[in-house]
């Protein structure tokens, strides 16, 4: 176990359900931007989880981070738009 963890496996799993989420939302009805708007924060924090937890450079795991925020701003602004 603490190898699917350590390879950055579970944060595989993860992504895929994040993939099937999206996929699910969309044969719902949604729309291509407010379910990327809304998973790609997601998607961006669990990429710099990935980056840590597999030891990479700090840039690696800051850059997702700092990417994740202006998306969920969007997000945000998106929502409160559509009320």
């Amino acid at each position: 176990m603490d190898e699917f963890f350590a390879s950055g496996r579970a944060v595989d799993v993860v992504l895929a359900v994040l993939a099937i989420e999206a996929i699910w939302l969309k044969y719902r009805g949604g729309s291509w931007l407010s379910i990327g708007s809304a998973l790609i924060p997601a998607v961006l924090m669990m990429i710099a989880l990935r980056s840590a937890l597999t030891g990479m450079a700090w840039p690696y795991i800051s850059i997702p981070l700092a990417l994740a925020f202006p998306v969920h701003i969007f997000d945000l602004r998106q929502r409160r738009v559509g009320k």
